[in-house]
């Protein structure tokens, strides 16, 4: 979705003397030429702004650029961007030994837009392209922006420096991102709604809440903030064509520490905390994983960035070698995730089979929603993996790259629907320590839904049955 693009680079040999003398000319293409007064000969630098179209754009292969009038093919499918004595000859150069050393356009098929800039071929240079607005109204989708030196006779090394800017007609958000940035502000505004929401509740139960109550209030705070400053780094980058790198990273770790917080906690229900004990032996174990996850996990998406959308020129090798680190963190983290999904299932079943043998209906009906909200996330997941697959793998990918965000926002998305429906279990209510803290008995009497409720609870590990119970508590089911 990128239109408009603004492009200020300067080309330079480390320093020199500033051009004395301009003048614009045309070359045979039609094109306007920054043309410098030189005594000895000189090379152009070619610079090409065009549209790859979405048919061929979002194929695996990508687009045939011969096709679309940058460089061109022989019969046996070779390709050839410069013009070259053997291009030359073969007919592929446009105004034929006059276009040597220079990229080859076809006139014909290009529709985008062309620079040259001469240099001289010795001396000190330093110049700067003039004109440099190349404006592109047609189609959203993806521009390609390329820089060409091929004179490799008589020509030089060339270094770029400066900077290059795309404007879309929303903004300077690249077009991929725009629509995140919209999904994000969507969940920050869920995310206040729920935790206020919930905030209040709490409040106004403040004497019957229990413990895991602020945990969940903490992991909605937390993905309140994550998506905040999410939205905030793509609003400043739409606005102001520049990065705000602490919202960016200030996002990152928070949203790691909510996921990390809520993998904890999903563990620490499951074990019956809570409900079944009022502490829990393996909670060390827990925060090790837990600690383990933040560390693999932050320096993945550190990673992934500083290789993607590094702010600095680096090598292939170096850009390598981040990407080879982050696939050995994300390996670590989906080896984490796994140990979480296992420990959470085997749990369930534990404390589920306990207060069935301790015939604690309402206890076990509100444990049996739980696993059943959190089968549909394992089974939302596991479809996800595969429709993640099947657009990475297929030519023909499903999701165009303005909407490939949409994987993302689907787990995000995923996680939400699990907070909520963890909320909602273990909501404030005016029994809700009751209900965590006695033990559910049944009642001698004629109706058969009075229950009868003990608040001194045995632990799930402990098998003596001949406990006192003390502090019996009348409870009527309705």
């Amino acid at each position: 979705q990128q239109q408009n693009n603004d492009n200020d680079a300067k080309n330079n040999d480390n320093g020199g003397r500033m051009l004395s003398t301009e003048s614009i000319v045309e070359d045979v293409h039609g094109n306007r030429v920054l043309d410098a007064i030189f005594a000895d000969t000189y090379s152009k630098i070619d610079v090409v702004l065009f549209h790859e179209p979405a048919s061929c754009a979002n194929t695996r292969s990508g687009c045939h650029w011969p096709d679309l009038g940058i460089g061109a093919s022989d019969s046996d499918g070779l390709l050839r961007y410069c013009c070259s004595d053997e291009a030359a000859e073969a007919g592929f150069c446009e105004g034929g030994q006059q276009q040597l050393g220079r990229l080859i356009v076809n006139s014909s098929s290009f529709a985008g837009q062309h620079r040259v800039m001469k240099i001289p071929n010795s001396g000190e240079f330093a110049g700067t392209i003039k004109y440099g607005k190349l404006e592109e109204p047609k189609d959203s989708g993806e521009y390609i922006l390329v820089i060409a030196n091929c004179n490799d006779k008589t020509g030089r090394d060339v270094e770029v420096t400066g900077q290059y800017t795309l404007k879309s007609k929303h903004g300077f958000l690249p077009g991929e991102f725009y629509g995140e940035m919209i999904f994000f502000a969507f969940l920050t505004i869920l995310y206040f709604v729920l935790m206020l929401g919930y905030g209040i509740s709490m409040k106004i139960y403040e004497d019957d809440g229990i413990p895991i109550q602020k945990w969940i209030l903490c992991s909605i705070a937390l993905g309140l903030l994550e998506s905040f400053f999410l939205t905030g780094d793509y609003f400043v980058w739409n606005e102001d064509g520049t990065r705000f790198w602490f919202a960016m990273y200030t996002g990152i770790f928070i949203g790691v520490l909510k996921r990390a917080l809520s993998k904890c906690l999903i563990v620490m229900v499951s074990l019956g905390w809570g409900v079944v004990r009022d502490n829990l032996e393996h909670m060390l174990q827990i925060q090790i994983l837990g600690v383990l996850y933040t560390i693999a996990a932050i320096a993945s998406e550190i990673t992934s960035r500083l290789a993607i959308t590094g702010y600095r020129v680096q090598s292939t090798d170096e850009e390598r070698e981040l990407l080879d680190a982050d696939t050995v963190m994300r390996f670590i983290v989906i080896a984490i995730n796994v140990t979480f999904a296992l420990w959470v299932l085997d749990a369930l079943s534990a404390t589920m089979q306990y207060l069935e043998n301790m015939n604690q209906r309402r206890k076990l009906v509100r444990y049996l929603r739980l696993r059943l909200y959190l089968l549909f996330s394992f089974l939302f997941a596991t479809v996800w993996l595969m429709l993640f697959i099947i657009n990475a793998m297929s030519e023909q990918p499903i999701l165009e790259r303005q909407t490939k965000w949409a994987i993302d926002g689907l787990m995000r998305l995923n996680y939400l629907l699990v907070l909520v429906a963890v909320a909602f279990l273990w909501r404030p209510a005016p029994n809700a320590k009751e209900f965590a803290y006695v033990m559910e008995l049944p009642a001698l009497g004629e109706d058969e839904n009075e229950l009868e409720m003990t608040a001194n609870i045995p632990s799930a590990l402990d098998d003596d049955d001949d406990d006192e119970y003390e502090e019996e508590v009348d409870f009527a089911e309705k």
